[in-house]
């Protein structure tokens, strides 16, 4: 990444990053906009992931759950979802459900997300809560894609925290 500084004495000030710490990387497929292929890209790019042995979770934070349901889980089996995770109700080791494609797991999504919002507003450092509960559990997969919602609310703001990265789907 690169930063654009005009004053040379801010650049001079600019501490270098760290270097990434072992583990996942960590993308998050978000964009206000729905209908431009955020859960589309989140599963065929997990599934081409996992078809070069890499070991890949999707963590779907979509509160239609479409991913989840493209991967074959159905919606009557989905007991603990990212529902659950973000207000603290369960442990990631509960909610991580193996799909049929070798190497790829998902956390599913149920309908209960779309009223995460509300419950979490008065919760302090809400847009840490997916962060919390799942960075130490994401170790033992090489990639993890957050397949967000098309907002930019409390949702997709916990899976900005947690990602290292953003892909924006775009439709021209």
């Amino acid at each position: 990444m690169s930063i654009l500084v005009d004053d040379p004495q801010a650049a001079a000030n600019l501490v270098p990053l760290k270097p990434a710490q072992r583990g996942p990387r960590i993308l998050a497929i978000a964009n206000q906009k729905g209908g431009v292929g955020k859960t589309t890209t989140t599963v065929n790019l997990a599934t081409a992931m996992a078809a070069t042995k890499k070991k890949v979770l999707i963590i779907d934070l979509d509160p239609q759950g479409n991913a989840s349901t493209g991967l074959g889980i159905d919606r009557d089996s989905r007991k603990v979802t990212t529902y659950d995770l973000l207000l603290g109700d369960a442990q990631m080791a509960d909610a991580v459900r193996q799909t049929m494609v070798p190497g790829l797991s998902i956390i599913p999504s149920s309908v209960d997300l779309a009223g995460a919002e509300l419950e979490l507003i008065d919760i302090p450092e809400r847009e840490y809560r997916l962060s919390k509960t799942l960075r130490r559990g994401c170790a033992e997969y090489d990639f993890v894609l957050i397949d967000c919602p098309p907002a930019l609310g409390l949702l997709t703001l916990n899976a900005l925290c947690l990602a290292d990265a953003v892909l924006v789907p775009l439709q021209v």
